[in-house]
């Protein structure tokens, strides 16, 4: 039933009726004016003819196309499409559309879309017909862009958030997010909630202030309403209703995007009597290590600085504790790469060293004699070593006492002069000296002697044959742990 005021729509008419038949110039002018790229093929897919719809694919592509097979136009992994696309035209007479990419003159490769057309019978001629599909391959380029720039943003947004709520929580004053025009309390930490004595959730949703004094609400809103129009105001001093601590409140004027907000900062005010309280034990004790007469420095377990005191810093001529903070402590201890590992061998193994002679080289080139003692401190996390040294360069020293086998050694050598060669003296003095040396090291290192070879600047192989040589004797103690530890080398 036709309905009055509209017309009829009536079925398509088939384009033989409307079109009549076409001949062949007005046939290849249709194509090329509705495609951008049109190809002919024979029965075996070489490329007879092409036409192009602009002269930017004319450049791109040029002529080099006709004679070859249309296959090898096409890139590697779009050439499935193409084949598919030539055998469903062997059995249809329109295919749909695939699309595959040719590389251009230029090296780049663009899209282009194809459907193709087999004329007469299934021997006959293809005819494809192809959209570029450059200006959509470069939206949706940049559409992925956009997108991936998006979810960059995100995710740096999702990390600043997450330092902010985490620096949030554990910072340790109080602090307080109020919305602005309501007052009303936004966001609060875990250190408001202890201070006001509730749980950081329960405050979340409630009016600023609540629970305190009628003074200190009063002032409290002064406060926020002068921060409110001028975006600052001074601090005031607010008590809890039920409590006598009193609290120091602080605002200012945050504002993000079209929202208005106040952060309020709530601080303890210490009683005069807390304030002059004496320190303890602990904060006794670091200050008289700060002013201790003797330097104290703290190594990490690498010998690296992790603080040192005054006194240390003005023998080794260093303005500022930053300066040595995270330095090798051998920089300014007697022979660099000696001394220092010689202490630390002694440290690992005996955790004290006490009285030990060496030199502390300041900035300015300034030599100390100093004497030293250490201990190391083995904590869970990781063990760290003190080292108390002192300035014995003014000390009066006594004439060390000489022994009796170096008395007698003197007279030996003295007797025998006039009788025997000097070269041979020499060399008897020499191996004489050498093994006093020897001893001496020994003695200085606890009869470690790995660290007496590195004193020594022997190697331990070296050192080991001379003990052999000479025949010395060390600590029984020491001796038995130094077989156990190297039982290879004694």
């Amino acid at each position: 039933m036709a309905v009055e005021g509209l017309e009829r729509v009536s079925p398509f008419t088939p384009m033989t009726e409307r079109l009549g038949v076409l001949d062949a110039s007005t046939t290849a002018a249709l194509i090329e004016g509705l495609a951008d790229v049109a190809v002919t093929l024979d029965a075996a897919g070489m490329v007879q003819e092409v036409a192009f719809g602009s002269d930017d694919l004319r450049a791109d592509f040029g002529g080099d196309w006709i004679g070859q097979p249309w296959l090898a136009t096409v890139s590697l992994d779009t050439r499935p499409n193409l084949e598919a696309l030539l055998d469903e035209a062997g059995y249809q007479s329109i295919t749909r559309w695939r699309q595959v990419t040719h590389r251009s003159a230029r090296g780049i490769e663009i899209p282009i879309q194809y459907r193709a057309l087999r004329l007469r019978n299934a021997h006959g001629p293809i005819i494809a017909l192809g959209r570029n599909l450059q200006g959509l391959a470069a939206l949706q380029q940049q559409l992925i862009d956009a997108q991936q720039a998006l979810e960059r943003d995100y995710w740096r947004f999702r990390q600043v958030e997450t330092r902010y709520r985490l620096l949030f929580r554990m910072v340790a004053e109080a602090i307080l997010i109020i919305d602005a025009p309501t007052q009303r309390v936004v966001e609060a930490n875990p250190a408001a909630g202890q201070l006001l004595g509730e749980a950081p959730t329960r405050i979340i949703g409630r009016p600023f202030p609540e629970g305190f004094d009628t003074d200190s609400t009063q002032a409290i809103n002064g406060l926020l309403a002068g921060v409110r129009a001028a975006g600052r105001g001074d601090d005031v001093r607010a008590r809890l209703v039920d409590g006598a601590e009193e609290f120091l409140v602080a605002a200012s004027l945050l504002r993000q995007e079209n929202a208005a907000f106040l952060l309020v900062r709530l601080s303890p005010i210490l009683s005069e009597s807390a304030a002059n309280a004496p320190p303890d034990v602990k904060a006794r004790y670091l200050h008289v290590l700060e002013q201790a007469p003797d330097g104290l420095v703290i190594t990490d377990a690498d010998g690296r600085i992790l603080t040192a005191n005054s006194t240390f810093l003005n023998l080794a001529e260093i303005a500022t504790e930053q300066q040595a903070r995270g330095e090798p402590l051998d920089r300014w201890l007697g022979r660099p790469g000696v001394d220092l590992n010689v202490l630390m061998a002694n440290l690992r193994q005996d955790t004290t060293v006490r009285l030990f002679a060496t030199l502390l080289r300041g900035e300015y080139g300034t030599i100390t004699e100093i004497e030293l003692s250490a201990a190391a401190v083995r904590s869970s996390e990781r063990p760290y070593f003190g080292f108390f040294i002192r300035d014995i360069g003014r000390r009066l020293h006594s004439e060390p006492p000489t022994t009796p086998e170096q008395t007698r050694w003197l007279d030996q050598l003295t007797e025998r002069v006039g009788r025997v060669p000097l070269k041979e003296l020499v060399r008897e003095s020499t191996d004489t000296i050498e093994r006093l040396c020897i001893e001496a090291a020994l003695k200085l290192t606890g009869d470690n002697r790995a660290s007496a070879a590195e004193l020594l600047g022997l190697s331990r192989q070296s050192l080991y044959v001379k003990i052999d040589r000479y025949g010395i004797v060390a600590d029984h103690h020491h001796a038995a742990a130094t077989a156990a530890e190297e039982p290879s080398k004694t």
